[in-house]
């Protein structure tokens, strides 16, 4: 594997995460699909619909399903979402709260327990994904044994799906690109330098955080260097306290931008000046996790959902958002992969981290008890 595709040092860097990690009439009814014998609410893998076609026909049964935090300009995601409408057309997706943060998933679904408004299904940060396991129901996927095992919780509680690299994003028309994390502390830099959320319940802004930290020599088991970093930001005058958007970053509001790669990269849409740095020395990657509401109303639903988004088709929509697809050494292999997209990918740091759950934990910990008073 190239390290301008990565993936390979994606899973290698993740490794040691997970192996140390680890009311509607529609839904309810709809729970035994196309077969009597079966009960979608308790399935964990497609043998026990019997074949996609049962799953199908018991997705399609129940008619919805609700999907939550998923932000059409996000790696793709109104390409996927457009798909599986296309290839679903019985199946009414409900997108609720699209720039919502994994934390904010996760309330959505208590607060929505036991309604036919629930999420069926989550897209979340690693952080937030070992901190609910009992939140989710186990489901692996037909696709499972291709996926690679650094990438998945080995019940199926949750999988990576997409992923990549913290990078820069920046409007080059008003700044050179950044050689190094301090020149963000230059007064060039003043009231321009945005996080994508609030790195205590956002997964990308908690990233930001980890890059920072290992970029100012510190390591993944204290993240104080990157508080550091960001309160010196702040102090600096150049931190931006607002939500990044593609709106933001069209307009000029957020010129500068922590972001991962695939995100920063599809801002260059609304922006031809919008260019991506991946910082030279370590950098920090991560994977966006699927996983199934335990208490989904529309179950047989949030398990097709699951097994389209492993589909070579989904995969290869993951790709032309710029991210790296969880199964594409697989794809590449059985030559299923776009060819072109997967080599034009950014190229990716030499030496990559991603914290384990342990670091994740103490992480969380820290930035709930110090970011807010050194960002202010």
């Amino acid at each position: 594997m190239s390290t301008r595709r990565g993936l390979a040092a994606l899973a290698a860097a993740a490794s040691i995460t997970l192996l140390l990690g680890a009311c509607s009439s529609g839904g309810a009814d709809a729970a035994s699909g196309g077969s009597d014998s079966v009960d979608a609410a308790t399935a964990t893998s497609l043998a026990d619909f019997g074949s996609l076609a049962d799953l199908e026909a018991a997705a399609k049964a129940e008619g919805q399903l609700n999907v939550i935090a998923l932000p059409r300009d996000w790696a793709n995601y109104g390409a996927v979402l457009d798909a599986f409408a296309a290839k679903y057309p019985e199946i009414t997706i409900n997108e609720a709260s699209p720039d919502a943060s994994s934390a904010e998933e996760i309330q959505a679904a208590e607060t929505n327990a036991g309604l036919d408004t629930a999420p069926d299904v989550f897209d979340l940060g690693l952080t937030v994904a070992l901190e609910n396991t009992d939140k989710f129901a186990p489901y692996k996927v037909e696709q499972w044994d291709s996926i690679p095992e650094a990438l998945k919780e080995e019940s199926g509680l949750f999988t990576g799906d997409y992923g990549g690299y913290m990078s820069i994003g920046y409007d080059s028309s008003k700044f050179d690109a950044p050689e190094e994390l301090s020149d963000l502390l230059d007064d060039d830099y003043k009231g321009s330098v945005a996080i994508n959320g609030d790195p205590t319940q956002a997964g990308a802004a908690f990233a930001a955080v980890g890059l920072a930290t290992v970029q100012n020599g510190g390591d993944l088991d204290d993240f104080g260097p990157g508080i550091e970093f960001f309160k010196e930001l702040n102090a600096a005058g150049n931190m931006l306290k607002l939500d990044v958007t593609s709106a933001t970053v069209a307009s000029g509001e957020t010129p500068v931008v922590f972001d991962w790669d695939y995100l920063n990269v599809t801002h260059a849409a609304d922006n031809p000046d919008w260019k991506v740095k991946i910082l030279p020395g370590t950098g920090y990657a991560g994977y966006y996790n699927q996983a199934v509401n335990a208490d989904a109303p529309n179950p047989a639903a949030a398990r097709l959902w699951q097994e389209f988004l492993y589909s070579d088709e989904a995969q290869n929509l993951w790709l032309a958002g710029g991210a790296r697809p969880v199964l594409a050494d697989a794809m590449e292999e059985a030559g299923t992969i776009d060819a072109d997209l997967f080599e034009a990918l950014p190229e990716a740091p030499s030496e990559v981290v991603v914290p384990t759950s342990d670091q994740s934990a103490t992480a969380g910990e820290l930035l709930g008890a110090e970011w807010a008073a050194a960002v202010g």
